[in-house]
């Protein structure tokens, strides 16, 4: 059944009507599930250009998008702003596209200010926002290039509203396939199409509560960008999106983005470091401003909150310290997952680490882990999770709820994956080598350099204290890297697994995954138990095939890094990744004995394993506890796997 605008109640009706007159002529159609029909091909005709937006009878709660088109013009300098009417939050004003929420009926006025073919503009537009509360709205319109991922998320404000009847339909331009990733009709996820000029694509999303119908519709710009170079030789194969120097008057602000992240990068014409060298090859005490002249970031929000989490949770300075042997810290909102890479020598961070308003959440892409159902066709599950004084050391929260988290609940997960991914950056470039590094050198060829010859720390871990374990090995290869699974593999029971996994000296499953993460593993186990009293949990459970079935224990403990045969590895990373923790050891022989599980009991059940707490500091838990309605799988589901070793290029 098509989709008709007989029945529907919104704001916004299913014909677009743009500023400037633009005219959007549909060829095709749509289809009732899901995805755009394979028979549809859009095509734009445009008969004016300048400021784009939908139509003009708008509602609050509602977003709303404002286009700078001009398609086959070059355009520089762009700067929004609003001139008039309650303040709203749009965090891209230097984009083609700025996206906004009104939470204000009355008249909204905005300015944008550009270089057009090297001359200075300004254009103007105003908007009126009714009284009325859009009860569906799509987020979150904007630009992108073409080739990149983009994801879209409905957000049901009426809670009569089925989410099950939600619908999308592209309305205008070229023609996108969503992903079989999707995670539901709330969310799609697509590539962006390839075009020859920019261009303006528009979905309609429709959702009922039986009787009545609603409707909101968004638009995207999608971007012409240049080829991406083919073959072995290209460090980044897909789009990569737009970013820029956080501190625009940095020294390094004319290299970061060709040195660091951009798809002209190959493997043959990567920096050399004496043109973005390590940051301890400029200092050995950085400060944050040191640090953020070497941040590239997509929306700068992001940079802000990294800042802040420098300048507020670093009083060890160990992300300071930890920091020296990178080149620079990417956060775009496309990196997922987080990843350290040894060919740029720079951090990639996960925006979604970092967000504290709805708002900003909106500007990140949403799509899953694409490592999500590795692993699927194995009978067991072996989940983890960060506990302090026996509760999730950080909140879950659920996309489809807008919620604002307090900066407080960033701190263990950001530093959970900060000690992670500079342990990597700090196994490539150990303090050991900062002194002998050719400034002439490239960064890469210095990193084969040592990985031809006595290899690199994390090597000589493997050495000197071997995992051992080769089940274990191959179904980490199978559970993280996505290879087959054997039909022994595939037989294995929880209690076969825990007999590989118990007795062995790796404290988490993920050490498996490779020699470098087992190396950094080991360290931000032991620095989240010593900076913030942080425990981490590992245990082998069955694997529900039902979303009401529970976890049930067949082994797990708490704190496993207390065992004794672990510790002269946890000891063996930290003081060569952080040399000024001078008291680790201490504190490494002073670790507790792991905490056992309850066998046979649930994952849940098993939170509350740690001795009792008093009355006083269970208050003060309970009164920081979220009041959401959340499932303990679905915290479960979302924290399993967050680090990831991008591969290396193969040395010649």
């Amino acid at each position: 059944m098509k989709l008709s605008s007989k029945g529907f109640s919104s704001s916004r009706s299913l014909r677009l009507t743009f500023f400037l007159t633009i005219m959007l002529v549909g060829c095709g159609g749509g289809s009732d599930n899901s995805q755009s029909s394979a028979d549809d091909d859009f095509t734009p005709v445009v008969t004016k250009t300048g400021i784009i937006t939908l139509d003009q009878d708008s509602s609050l709660a509602q977003p709303h998008e404002l286009i700078l088109y001009y398609p086959n013009d070059t355009l520089s300098n762009i700067e929004w702003q609003q001139t008039a009417g309650h303040e709203v939050v749009f965090h891209a004003k230097h984009s083609k596209v700025i996206a906004f929420t009104p939470s204000q009926a009355g008249d909204y006025s905005f300015q944008v200010s550009f270089t057009r073919n090297g001359v200075n503009e300004n254009l103007s537009h105003t908007l009126s926002v009714a009284e009325q509360v859009n009860q569906l709205s799509v987020r979150l319109g904007h630009a992108a290039l073409e080739g990149s991922k983009v994801s879209l998320r409905a957000y049901l404000d009426n809670a009569e509203l089925i989410s099950d009847s939600i619908t999308w339909q592209q309305t205008s331009g070229p023609k996108v396939t969503f992903s079989e990733t999707s995670t539901g009709k709330e969310s799609v996820f697509f590539t962006a199409p390839d075009v020859s000029a920019d261009s303006i694509i528009s979905f309609t999303v429709s959702a009922s509560n039986g009787s009545q119908a609603y409707q909101d519709t968004v638009a995207l710009l999608i971007e012409s960008a240049d080829p991406i170079t083919s073959g072995d030789n290209t460090a980044y194969p897909s789009r990569l999106a737009k970013v820029f120097p956080y501190h625009a008057n940095s020294p390094y602000a004319d290299v970061l983005v060709d040195c660091v992240y951009s798809n002209r990068i190959t493997f043959d014409n990567s920096c050399r470091f004496n043109e973005l060298p390590l940051i301890a090859q400029d200092t050995t005490t950085p400060s944050v401003n040191d640090i953020m002249d070497r941040v590239l970031v997509s929306h700068h929000w992001m940079g802000q909150r990294f800042a802040e989490f420098l300048q507020n949770a670093d009083q060890n300075n160990d992300f300071k310290n930890l920091l020296r042997a990178t080149t620079a810290i990417v956060i775009s909102y496309d990196i997922r997952p987080s990843y350290y890479w040894a060919v740029t020598g720079a951090i990639h961070l996960d925006a979604n680490n970092l967000w504290l308003t709805p708002d900003e959440r909106d500007t990140i892409n949403q799509a899953p882990d694409f490592r999500s159902n590795f692993g699927e066709s194995l009978n067991f599950v072996m989940p983890w999770r960060y506990v302090k004084n026996n509760q999730y050391s950080t909140n879950h929260y659920p996309e489809q709820l807008r919620l604002t988290r307090d900066a407080d609940d960033l701190v263990y997960q950001l530093a959970a994956l900060m000690y992670h991914e500079l342990a990597h950056a700090n196994d490539y470039f150990p303090a050991s080598v900062w002194h002998s590094i050719n400034r002439n050198e490239r960064i890469l060829d210095n990193v084969n350099q040592r990985l031809a010859m006595s290899g690199i720390e994390s090597d000589k871990l493997s050495s000197a204290l071997p995992l051992h374990g080769e089940e274990m090995y191959r179904l980490a290869q199978v559970r993280f890297h996505g290879e087959a699974a054997t039909e022994n593999e595939k037989n294995y029971t929880p209690s076969d697994v825990a007999l590989f996994f118990s007795p062995e000296h790796a404290p988490h499953f993920y050490n498996y995954s490779s020699k470098r993460e087992d190396y950094a593993m080991l360290f931000d186990a032991l620095m989240m138990k010593a900076r913030y009293d942080v425990d981490r949990d590992i245990a082998v459970t069955n694997k529900p095939q039902s979303s009401g079935e529970d976890y049930i224990v067949t082994w797990g403990q708490r704190g496993r890094i207390g065992e004794q045969h672990i510790k002269p590895r946890v000891e063996y990373v930290t003081r060569r990744i952080l040399p000024e923790f001078t008291y680790a050891a201490s504190i490494i022989n002073n670790l507790p004995e792991p905490i056992a599980m309850k066998v046979g009991s649930s994952w849940t059940q098993n939170l509350g394993i740690s001795p009792s707490l008093d009355t006083e500091n269970m208050a003060n838990i309970n009164a920081r506890k979220l009041t959401i309605n959340s499932v303990d799988a679905g915290k479960l589901n979302s924290n399993q796997v967050i680090f990831y070793e991008k591969p290396m290029p193969e040395r010649q």
